[in-house]
């Protein structure tokens, strides 16, 4: 599933940032890391069917969708204590605002892959499955990544206060 192929390793960017002692960042890197790749792994044969009958690509939708939901509540709920941790609500809110866009932006992807069951043709499918992805890529990738960069430059601005 494409949009299952988006980079797994997005929700450990959100852990990137956020202040983890190495036990809890190690434990929450493979969760996130190991539920995205069985999210992709489980998911992957459907997405080859785009045309005919689409029953395999219905089936393979369901399993992936419980890896998704379970790292989209790791990113909300299990890493919360994490972001509320933080003092600076500026820094705060851009921790917030990197989980919020990157499951916001993931949700694009589950909508791409429906595209073939409306009921175009191949050609149309193919062509609004790629534009589809394109636009949810760069809501993905670009989108959180300017926000984390801005997170980052902005801890290391206040770093550089404290220190001078």
């Amino acid at each position: 599933m494409d949009w299952l192929l988006t980079s797994p390793l997005l929700p450990i960017e959100i852990l990137l940032i956020l202040e983890l002692d190495d036990k809890t960042y190690s434990i929450k890197s493979k969760t996130l890391g190991v539920g995205s790749a069985l999210m992709i792994v489980s998911g992957y044969y459907g997405e080859l069917t785009v045309t005919g009958d689409l029953t395999s690509r219905w089936k393979c939708s369901g399993l992936p969708m419980c890896f998704f939901v379970f790292i989209v509540y790791e990113l909300l709920v299990g890493l919360k204590a994490a972001a509320d941790s933080e003092i600076d609500p500026a820094i705060k809110g851009k921790i917030q605002l990197a989980q919020a866009m990157t499951v916001i932006s993931w949700c694009t992807y589950p909508v791409v892959y429906l595209v073939p069951m409306f009921g175009s043709t191949v050609s149309n499918a193919v062509v609004a499955i790629q534009i589809g992805l394109c636009v949810s890529d760069i809501i993905s990738k670009c989108g959180v990544g300017l926000v984390s960069y801005q997170f980052t430059y902005a801890k290391s601005t206040k770093g550089e206060a404290l220190l001078g």
